[in-house]
């Protein structure tokens, strides 16, 4: 059973999420502050809102480049996420990672753009968790067209091999930058392909964000439970483009109506509505949440902007 408090609290980090990455595309252009590649999660925000909640504070995510959401549903600070977007020292990796490394130990959450690069760091992270004792998970987060990469294969059958504390979770938001999954995979789905006796998974509706939770919640429990790994494929999409603030209609590989559709969807809408309709938060309480959370990011931004460039003598630390 969910309850309200849980509810009340997968809204508000999908709200954190959503304002932090539309303060992105306000200014991304305009201003020209953020000199990084933006790897947007807009539309996708229950899979790490309900994931977030569903860890512990020591378990790890090892994430790719589209990493904002992850990160800030782990606990990440708003105002070193937005510092190291504008390149300041005072963000999480010094100003050197960008948008699509964001990593940070204290954390918990570990990041690079490489496709599929962070799944066997994620096995390996498990692996030292069962060889030293340690009752944490690694999670490893990636999309639907990691799936298409060798060392998947070659981590899912280590971790099972091996009875590793580790959750694969698959964002499939349909597309890989401009190739839809019809062009690039059977027309099975993802979760099907990937079971076996000895792995057990499952496919959800990624824009559900109590649904995310739930299922999240009692995977990573069992995770944590029987040390061994486990698949959950969520179903999402991304409103924005590949990378980048725009919207693509014009690119050919989507239509408007294709975006608009899924629009509808909308997992911050989806849950607004349920959170009205039991009477658990009024539309003035929720409008004024949503203020809140602008107001933080905007404030978390001048603050970014306030913070002094990394110094000439920092170039080669952590070389």
């Amino acid at each position: 059973m969910i309850t309200k408090e849980i509810q009340k609290k997968l809204f508000d980090l999908m709200l954190k999420i959503r304002q932090a990455e539309e303060k992105i595309v306000e200014v991304y252009a305009k201003e020209q502050t953020m000199r990084t590649p933006t790897h947007l999660s807009i539309g996708q925000e229950a899979v790490a809102a309900g994931l977030g909640l569903a860890l512990h504070k020591n378990d790890q995510i090892f994430v790719g480049h589209r990493c904002h959401a992850a990160y800030l549903a782990k606990g990440g600070s708003l105002e070193g996420f937005f510092a190291e977007l504008c390149g300041r020292a005072s963000g999480i990796c010094g100003g050197r990672a960008g948008s699509a490394h964001l990593s940070d130990h204290s954390a918990g959450i570990y990041a690079s753009p490489i496709l599929s690069s962070m799944i066997p760091v994620a096995v390996g992270a498990a692996l030292s968790f069962k060889m030293d004792g340690k009752n944490q998970v690694a999670v490893a987060v990636f999309g639907d067209a990691a799936i298409e990469e060798g060392v998947f294969a070659e981590s899912l059958n280590f971790a099972v091999a091996k009875k590793l504390p580790v959750l694969f979770l698959c964002e499939n938001n349909l597309y890989s930058t401009y190739s839809p999954m019809s062009v690039r995979q059977p027309s099975s789905p993802i979760f099907e392909r990937v079971r076996i006796p000895e792995l057990d998974t499952r496919q959800i509706d990624g824009n559900d964000a109590v649904l995310v939770y739930e299922c999240l919640s009692r995977v990573v429990d069992k995770v944590r439970r029987e040390s061994k790994p486990y698949f959950v494929e969520c179903l999402t999409y991304r409103i924005r483009e590949h990378v980048g603030p725009l919207f693509d209609y014009d690119r050919g590989y989507r239509t408007k109506q294709e975006v608009e559709a899924w629009m509808t969807k909308c997992p911050i809408k989806k849950l607004k509505q349920e959170l009205i309709h039991s009477q658990i938060m009024t539309e003035t309480a929720i409008k004024t949440l949503e203020e809140q959370w602008q107001h933080v990011c905007d404030e978390a931004y001048k603050k970014a902007l306030a913070a002094p460039w990394p110094t000439e003598n920092t170039l080669l630390n952590y070389a």
